[in-house]
């Protein structure tokens, strides 16, 4: 009787696994056509640096050769102490359309990026802002058109993809893998018309919403997510919108270790708590009801018919499957699906890491 209990409740996660990969699937259908736009307007590139010299040197001309008829790029200098400002003099003494934000540290806001993007928003020509880190790269000449093109009168927030570029290891298959998942959520969630979060380097909106929700007053103190909580604030189903043709992705190196990309997870983790209540439950609960999924598999593989548990399991791969390499096609990472069932269960013992680290004590930069 106990074993049969426990039989329905692994059929039921099971279900509940699959109904959110149908959800995740939604991102995949075409928006509506007259969500594009065909005019193209001013935009202001808000490129953000800090001790980026290098990246300067060999990002920003591919900002500069976007295929564009009229944006400016204003660059953020945010108290950088290597010569990046000596890089942006002999950039700005070639290109007249770049407009440089120099930002001092002051006790206030020290550090606190969030201040040096609101100085640059401020100073932005344009209504119409495109954000990016000058260490991240366009991978098209065509990314301000790409990301452009989804303004409307209403779709005034544009939520684009930023992935991070292929290298030949575990670590950074691993770590591709994880920013694909959260692709597939941040994307499918704004589908359905609940965004939660953006990816910072690649993230459009009209300046007329970052003055209707104060900027980022309400979480100026927290050091980190900007994007995340901009987009609880400003982000509708009305106004929002995304772009995921291939020309208009950012790519960004990944985090060298595992440690560091460890860490900036736990701080993301910690920033969940400000989301809204629907949206930490439905990612917790995708969390969740897979660690019930895998762990009722495991026992009831010994403890009931098997024939019928592999049969149910082969089911939930399946659609995983079907959903993840459609999704990995369409943002350009086919790779990581040869390896799925093995990232999938990697990542879960991670974030079980995550969450118990956090309870024991917070992140150090969150401090």
């Amino acid at each position: 009787m106990v074993i049969t209990v426990v039989f329905y409740v692994f059929v039921v996660f099971t279900g509940i696994q699959i109904l959110y990969y149908l959800i995740f699937s939604s991102f995949l259908f075409k928006q509506k056509k007259k969500s594009n736009n065909t005019e193209k307007v001013p935009v202001s590139v808000i490129v953000f640096a800090k001790n980026s010299a290098t990246n300067l040197q060999k990002n920003l001309p591919n900002y500069l050769a976007q295929d564009y008829p009229e944006f400016e790029i204003v660059l953020i200098n945010n108290a950088s102490v290597d010569t990046t400002e000596d890089v942006i003099e002999t950039f700005t003494a070639k290109h007249k359309n770049i407009k440089v934000v120099s930002v001092e540290n002051n006790e206030a806001f020290w550090n606190n990026k969030k201040y040096a993007l609101t100085l640059g928003i401020k100073a932005a020509k344009y209504d119409h802002l495109l954000f990016t880190n000058i260490n991240s790269n366009p991978v098209s000449e065509h990314w301000i058109t790409e990301m452009s093109k989804k303004f409307t009168l209403k779709r005034t927030i544009v939520l684009g993809y930023e992935k991070y570029k292929k290298e030949n290891s575990f670590n950074n298959l691993f770590i591709r893998f994880h920013r694909l998942l959260k692709a597939i959520q941040c994307l499918s969630f704004a589908k359905q018309g609940s965004p939660f979060m953006a990816f910072g380097n690649n993230l459009a909106y009209k300046k007329t919403e970052f003055f209707k929700v104060n900027g980022f007053i309400k979480h100026i103190k927290i050091k980190f997510a900007e994007d995340d909580l901009f987009i609880k604030d400003a982000a509708t189903k009305e106004n929002i919108s995304y772009a995921i043709s291939k020309n208009s992705f950012i790519e960004t190196d990944a985090p060298e270790s595992f440690n560091d990309w460890f860490q900036e997870q736990r701080i993301l983790s910690s920033i969940e708590e400000h989301f809204k209540f629907k949206n930490q439950f439905f990612l917790s609960f995708f969390v969740i009801s897979k660690l019930f999924f895998y762990v009722l598999a495991s026992i009831l593989f010994f403890l009931y018919p098997w024939q019928i548990i592999l049969a149910i399991v082969l089911g939930y791969f399946l659609v995983q499957y079907i959903i993840i390499g459609l999704s990995a096609k369409k943002l350009k990472e086919p790779q990581i699906i040869f390896f799925l069932p093995f990232l999938e269960i990697s990542l879960l013992l991670i974030q079980i890491s995550i969450f118990i680290a956090n309870l024991i004590s917070k992140p150090n930069h969150w401090k």
